[in-house]
């Protein structure tokens, strides 16, 4: 019964990989940024600029960003993100613009 537990246990704390489409945005903004206007832009570079950490909205869920250096570039965009999540925190592999 334990090595069950145990087996369980492991499942419910592995990464989930995948793929989400949405726009990155900053942690004290965050879906009010979410459209990708030049002014949402402006205001999400800004804000990542004094120091908020960038995220990923995505139908309408936030998630944060491990590795911020790879997706600093892209604030303000809408992207594609590949990679590992883990809870609400997605390990980026891989950052593409979107149309």
């Amino acid at each position: 019964m334990k090595k069950l537990v145990f087996a369980f246990s492991l499942l419910s704390v592995s990464l989930f990989a995948g793929e989400w489409s949405g726009t990155i945005s900053d942690s004290k903004c965050a879906a009010k940024h979410a459209d990708a206007s030049p002014a949402s832009m402006k205001c999400a570079q800004a804000c990542v600029g004094k120091g908020a950490d960038p995220v990923l909205v995505s139908e309408g869920k936030v998630y944060k960003i491990a590795d911020k250096s790879k997706v600093t570039e892209h604030v303000g965009h809408k992207v594609t993100v590949t990679g590992d999540l883990e809870g609400d925190t997605i390990t980026v592999d891989t950052v593409k613009m979107s149309d």
